[in-house]
């Protein structure tokens, strides 16, 4: 892997989790060439590397798209907490939750493709690790994310994130008994939420674009 990574060499062939058939060599070139400029042609990337890309830096929930690329649970390790750096592997898996749909995925394979996604997005949101978000948490990151909408007012942000926090309480809180006491957003009950909505298309990373290459540095 290491020789593989060197400037000018071909990418290493992608492990079978991380990409399906379909990528072309040439996509995983694209993204090869694009861990080269995020790692200045180094073996590894590190936070930091994050920190010249123009997308990124006025993007409201940027230091949780950052963490989520160093988050063990999305690396698929058996342990947990953050990577001090990932090698060109490691950034294929995790850019392997953004892949299209394949035409010819069946029900099965649509549900564990959606599944994948939504996990990933869950560990954005339960930024301490414990497996549950809590009303509240969720609120925030809702705000944190309309905050970036220049033709929305914080006030309309605040309304929007309250009304989600509310329905996400009606999912959770509203299934329980009398006597359970409520402890946080479950992955399962985060599946609910997200029921209906095309979670499938519209995950991307515009700042990967190889378009930016002129402006990173």
């Amino acid at each position: 892997l290491g020789a593989a990574l060197c400037p000018g060499s071909s990418p290493p062939s992608p492990s079978p989790l991380c990409f399906p058939p379909t990528v072309t060599s040439e996509q995983i070139e694209h993204l090869h060439r694009r861990f080269k400029q995020l790692s200045r042609d180094q073996l590894t990337i590190r936070k930091e590397n994050f920190d010249s890309i123009p997308d990124l830096e006025f993007n409201p929930i940027r230091g949780k798209i950052v963490h989520a690329f160093f988050d063990k649970r999305n690396l698929r390790q058996e342990s947990d907490g953050l990577a001090d750096e990932i090698n060109f592997e490691d950034f294929l898996t995790i850019m392997s939750y953004f892949r299209p749909i394949e035409m010819n995925m069946d029900e099965e394979q649509l549900d564990r493709f959606r599944k994948e996604k939504l996990k990933f997005l869950f560990h954005m949101y339960d930024s301490d690790h414990d497996g549950k978000i809590t009303l509240q948490e969720y609120r925030n990151v809702v705000e944190e994310l309309l905050s970036g909408n220049p033709h929305l007012e914080k006030e309309s942000a605040r309304s929007i994130a309250d009304g989600a926090m509310m329905e996400a309480a009606s999912i959770c809180v509203g299934q329980m008994g009398p006597d359970q006491v409520y402890e946080g957003i479950t992955f399962e009950d985060f599946l609910k939420m997200w029921q209906g909505i095309d979670i499938e298309t519209k995950m991307h990373v515009r700042f990967l674009n190889m378009e930016t290459i002129a402006h990173c540095y």
